[in-house]
């Protein structure tokens, strides 16, 4: 059974920017301790969200941002 993807690409070209955001804002020393680690786990999961163009939560939710 092949997952059904929920992620348009609008929706992807925003989870990458954002995921490029926080990995800059890392870099650059603008965040870090516990903050960071979120922030990175945030940006690890947009990026294969991105990726795989399928998001669990949209699943939960029922929401879609793909054609049909």
């Amino acid at each position: 059974m092949a997952i059904q993807k929920n992620v348009g690409a609008l929706d992807r070209a925003a989870r990458l920017v954002v995921a490029a955001v926080i990995a800059a804002l890392y870099f650059a020393g603008s965040v870090s301790g516990t903050t960071a680690a979120i922030l990175g786990i945030v940006a690890v999961v947009f990026v294969l969200t991105s990726v795989v163009r399928w998001c669990p939560l949209y699943r939960l939710l029922g929401l879609r941002t793909c054609g049909r």
